[in-house]
């Protein structure tokens, strides 16, 4: 599927059933339909670039574990990978989440840990993507 076009997998994967978040030159990223009209970044994404692929974007907020350092906010991400057998850790990022109405504040900070693997064709991707698709992306704190 080398010479496959997002807009042709995005076709390809909205016919299987998946629901689209956001389609760029080199991947197609997943929704999570939060309510009936509110669909937000699954942390899923089908790569097409630089070869087919899945990505799998995991993270630990800091409001959720006060105190903790930037170090332990990563390893609770990476507990999360664990259950993305066969993936490998492609990169992490910090991620300030702004206040929409006074981008001088920041209401949070994520932890991110990026994972991906290698899919040979479209079928393989599919059971790939339902497969990551049930995994917790957000570690959940002591609240």
């Amino acid at each position: 599927m080398p010479d496959t076009s997002s807009i042709e997998l995005k076709r390809t994967l909205s016919s299987r059933g998946f629901e689209i978040y956001r389609t760029t030159n080199d991947e197609v990223i997943l929704a999570d339909r939060v309510r009936d009209n509110l669909l937000m970044d699954s942390g899923i994404a089908a790569k097409i670039a630089p070869a087919l692929a899945v990505r799998l974007v995991v993270r630990a907020e800091a409001l959720q574990f006060p105190g903790e350092r930037p170090d332990e906010l990563f390893a609770r991400a990476r507990k999360l990978g664990d259950a993305a057998v066969g993936y490998r850790e492609v990169r992490t990022r910090v991620v300030p989440i702004k206040d929409p109405g006074d981008a001088s504040r920041t209401l949070d900070t994520w932890y991110e840990v990026w994972f991906e693997l290698p899919v040979f064709d479209v079928d393989e991707l599919e059971l790939e993507l339902r497969r990551v698709l049930k995994i917790e992306r957000n570690a959940s704190g002591s609240h």
